[in-house]
């Protein structure tokens, strides 16, 4: 009995130490490496939506608010090489009396890639309430927006336009940028956007009295495309129109390729200033710097801005001579921006807001609207110079743009044309100008491919 005790007691030792042991010592391990598989998603159509007509209010007596079509927009389009033509369709217009709608563009993948797409539109509207030129790109949908343009003060009959050319409905949201900072009012959520339907929106309904607003508008469901048309009229004289795509997203710097400065510095009867400049820091106060460069040789124009968080803020160039200028606004914290110019401020005059487009880091095709003298302006925000090939109905040539400057070329009224910046970061935009006539839209940049999609799995 006492040598089974011993024993046992034997073993429980042993037991206690190889447990010790065992916390001691690292155990064995083995250690596998994920596994990862990169799949490339198969590409999609390319999708454009236009602006669409240019549309009036208040012509019809008994219904003030009512909207109806006042000219139709011509539509410049093309593929790119060896891809298919693309398909047209109208979007419903529900907010519109009788509206015809806006076109949307679609463009199947060829061979395993998706298709390169543009397309801009213009219009002339000559009416007793309405008149102007106006010309737009049409761009593809996106979930968030921003509109830099546009007044909700007496005067002007602004309109924000919300297409969803997909077959899923979109909820819009909005958040207005005023004098007191952002605001959502109780109009300006939930707005739902039917399948292949453009919603109307006029801009006094979510922010009446201000006079420099920016809008940010993001959708869920399905992403939106969303453009303003601005016009405005002075002691029942109309003094223009346009159609106003969305500014670059926020930045801590910005670039206008080409502002057209038409009207003369300090020109007799005018009230306001010929040339603004518009500025919002959406979530921090900062300084913005602006320079202002003459296209083609002169002077540079530099001042600041100073920018509380939320509240846009305007700056008047009144005394810049007629000519093209490159508008680079740079700052500490991101900004959004976008420029007005007027003809003048009597009968006949025109105006056109100039944004601030997204950067051509591929090659893009450059849709060229009809209308009076179109200049094609490319902006090298690249710190080396850049050789930008452009391809068009005239066949190819190379053009060194220096670093932080822009290169100005005439093209071809319904023209298209090919950029390709060999992966400088370049960006783009078309102007106009004739007798009572001035717009100018940004270039978009083509639609990249989905990239691949790597899985682990273990």
């Amino acid at each position: 009995m006492g040598r089974r005790a011993g024993i046992g007691a034997a073993v429980s030792a042993a037991l206690v130490v190889g447990l010790g042991a065992a916390v001691v010592l690292p155990w064995p391990s083995v250690e596998r490496e994920p596994v990862s598989v990169t799949a490339q998603p198969r590409p999609t159509a390319s999708t454009l939506s236009c602006v669409g007509p240019v549309l009036a209010a208040g012509r019809n007596a008994a219904d003030a608010g009512q909207l109806a079509d006042a000219a139709d927009s011509e539509i410049s389009a093309a593929t790119g090489v060896g891809a298919l033509e693309a398909t047209t369709a109208r979007l419903a217009a529900p907010d519109v009396a009788g509206g015809a709608g806006p076109e949307a563009l679609e463009a199947l993948p060829v061979d395993g890639k998706r298709t390169d797409l543009a397309a801009a539109g213009s219009t002339t509207v000559s009416d007793e309430d309405l008149r102007g030129f106006a010309a737009s790109s049409c761009a593809p949908p996106r979930l968030e927006s921003w509109i830099a343009g546009g007044s909700g003060t007496t005067g002007a009959a602004d309109l924000l336009l919300i297409a969803n050319p997909s077959a899923v409905a979109a909820e819009v949201s909005l958040t207005v940028y005023g004098a007191q900072g952002a605001t959502e009012p109780a109009a300006a959520t939930g707005i739902v956007v039917a399948p292949r339907t453009q919603r109307v929106v006029p801009l006094a309904t979510v922010a009446l009295g201000e006079e420099s607003p920016v809008v940010r508008v993001t959708s869920s469901g399905a992403p939106v495309q969303v453009s303003l048309q601005a016009s405005i009229t002075r002691t029942l004289v109309p003094g223009g129109v346009d159609q106003v795509g969305v500014t670059a997203a926020p930045a801590t710097r910005q670039v206008i390729p080409a502002l057209s400065v038409v009207a003369a510095p300090g020109q007799a009867g005018a009230s306001e200033s010929a040339t603004v400049l518009r500025v919002l820091a959406p979530s921090s106060d900062t300084e913005a710097r602006v320079v202002l460069t003459p296209l083609g040789g002169g002077s540079t124009v530099t001042d600041t801005l100073p920018l509380l968080a939320g509240v846009p803020a305007e700056l008047e160039l009144g005394s810049l001579a007629r000519n093209a200028y490159r508008v680079e606004v740079i700052a500490d914290e991101p900004i959004v921006t976008a420029a007005w110019t007027t003809t003048g401020f009597g009968a006949g005059s025109d105006f056109a807001w100039h944004t601030a487009p997204a950067a051509l880091n591929v090659p893009s095709l450059v849709a060229v609207a009809a209308g009076p003298s179109p200049k094609l302006t490319v902006s090298n925000d690249s710190d080396a110079a850049a050789r930008m090939r452009l391809t068009g109905p005239d066949g190819e040539q190379e053009i060194t743009i220096e670093a932080g400057s822009s290169a100005r070329v005439a093209v071809q009224s319904g023209a298209v044309y090919s950029i390709d910046g060999g992966g400088a970061r370049l960006r783009a935009n078309v102007t106009y100008y004739g007798p009572g006539s001035l717009a100018g839209y940004d270039v978009v940049p083509a639609d990249a491919a989905s990239e691949p999609v790597v899985v682990f799995t273990q």
